[in-house]
């Protein structure tokens, strides 16, 4: 049976409210194509309505009921969210699935991932109060100074449908822990669990306005938030060109912005490896999430000695992939999320084709399934690096292929892009995986692996993947590695933090600049 869709409204001022125009957006199942139900469709007045309460919220008895509460008051709240998602995991799940496609294992995975970010933005609470007044060392003993972070003000919050509810949770943790009050903006094409996230925060009693998510189109709410003169930083996660507008409307107010963008991420597998472990890991890179990764490490670059064998070896394992409705047990591949993507997915490897590369194995719709957004696993070959298929982001479940012969080569490859969001390399040699990390022009590099993520360790890109970083234990952009233990704060908390220099004259004497005027 069905998991039934709740039906809700925006979530204003710690309150349902139905959006002002009335108007709603359909959700459509990804596996079967039909309607099952249907999401509220935000618009400016509704994002004034939300900023407007998130401003209450911390004016609200001066700021003590949030921004100025201790960071353990916030925490407890952020806990008992955890709890709540913990409680509510297989429904969860389930809505995930029934809204994006994705496969319930993978769903039920991130429901975990979820209520354990929350819970490390608690502990980040926490230990906040202990880290405010650190002292900073002056040449002159006349002055003593010190830092306070203090919370951004109110953040606009805009997120993918890729990971509905743990890429939004990703902002909406730490942007509580530090204080801020938010407004959350879901993609469209993913929306139903950052709406059961609101019925929890109602159901924990979080103060009203701390957190608000308006569901709605890019164009009607999404824009008007980050171009909203009472928002003091936008942090978005999405494409590329998504995110240039963002930028923009965020500059005309000199509003800070964070940003997580596309990918053509490398993974290079030297000649050296396991081909069945390096072909598991190539396509768990690539296909995993139905292959809607922003960090998929699409672009092989495997050693011309082995390429032949390592390509055989991938297409019996991709082969072997079950692809199904997420509901089916052991499904590892569901549909892409939406006719859009499915069409332009197609495209991309039709162009491939028509370009003049080799479609070894996928390219079209598994025949077992006539209806839903089902594309096969797609490996690519014969690929030049003018093709489109090499240089522009799919979000799908298709990888290219180049071979190497040299190691200087193989980078050389894998910097041919415009974005710097992560990198693989499989090899045994770690000598050579090392200096590989090194060399390679990205925020996040995996070693024998790819995609792993974890809440623990900074997550960000550098060139057209964006820049600023979520998560992982971290001080400011720097690691200062003698104080670690003690100073650690969390990068992604940072981002919601403002830092504030107090400095004190505590001599008894007087300055002496100007000349006294009684001394005349």
């Amino acid at each position: 049976m069905e998991t039934p869709i709740p039906t809700r409204q925006l979530f204003i001022d710690g309150e349902w409210k139905p959006p002002i125009l009335s108007n709603r957006i359909p959700i459509i199942n990804p596996s079967t194509q039909q309607v099952v139900g249907d999401i509220p469709a935000a618009t400016k007045e509704d994002v004034d309505a939300a900023v407007a309460a998130a401003r209450r919220a911390l004016n609200r008895n001066k700021g003590n009921d949030w921004p100025s509460a201790s960071g353990a008051h916030r925490a407890r709240y952020l806990r008992a969210i955890a709890a709540k998602v913990v409680e509510r995991k297989d429904h969860l799940a389930k809505l995930e699935s029934l809204d994006c496609g994705k496969p319930l294992d993978e769903a039920a995975w991130d429901m975990d991932d979820v209520a354990g970010c929350f819970e490390f933005y608690a502990d980040l609470a926490e230990k906040l109060d202990a880290k405010q007044k650190a002292p900073v060392s002056l040449p002159m003993e006349t002055f003593k100074s010190y830092v306070l972070k203090e919370p951004i003000g109110v953040v606009g919050l805009i997120t993918p449908w890729n990971y509905p509810l743990l890429m939004a949770t990703w902002k909406v943790a730490p942007a509580l822990a530090a204080g801020c009050a938010a407004i959350l903006k879901p993609s469209e094409l993913a929306s139903v669990t950052c709406l059961e996230l609101a019925d929890i925060c109602k159901e924990v009693g979080l103060p009203p306005g701390v957190l608000n998510i308006l569901t709605g189109f890019g164009p009607d709410a999404g824009a008007p938030l980050a171009s909203h003169p009472d928002v003091d930083k936008i942090a978005f996660t999405g494409s590329s060109a998504t995110g240039s507008k963002v930028m923009t409307a965020a500059a005309q107010l000199v509003k800070p912005v964070s940003l997580e963008l596309g990918g053509k991420s490398p993974i290079i597998v030297f000649e050296d490896v396991d081909l069945d472990k390096a072909a598991e890991w190539t396509l768990f890179g690539c296909f995993w999430t139905n292959g809607q990764i922003c960090s998929a490490t699409s672009r092989l670059i495997v050693h011309e000695s082995i390429a032949a064998k390592f390509l055989d070896t991938l297409v019996k394992w991709a082969k072997n992939i079950k692809i199904s409705d997420p509901f089916e047990e052991g499904c590892r591949l569901g549909p892409v999320v939406s006719e859009g993507q499915y069409e332009k997915i197609l495209k991309f490897i039709s162009n491939a084709k028509s370009e003049g590369a080799t479609i070894l194995t996928g390219g079209s719709r598994p025949e077992h399934l006539k209806n839903g957004f089902f594309i096969e696993p797609t490996i690519i070959t014969d690929v030049t690096t003018s093709m489109q298929i090499w240089k522009e982001e799919v979000f799908g479940p298709v990888l290219c292929v180049k071979t190497f012969s040299t190691e200087e080569e193989a980078l050389d490859l894998a910097h041919d892009t415009i974005y710097g969001l992560g990198a693989a390399v499989i090899s045994n040699d770690l000598e050579r995986c090392d200096r590989v990390s090194k060399a390679f022009k990205a925020g996040i590099v995996w070693i024998n692996c790819s995609q792993p993520c974890f809440t623990q360790a900074p997550w960000g890109g550098t060139k057209r993947s964006g820049f600023g970083r979520e998560l992982g234990e971290w001080y400011g952009p720097i690691l200062l590695a003698m104080q670690w233990r003690e100073h650690a704060s969390n990068l992604g908390l940072d981002n919601y933090l403002s830092v504030k220099q107090v400095t004190q004259y505590i001599s008894n004497d007087p300055w002496g600049w100007y000349q006294s005027p009684s001394k005349l």
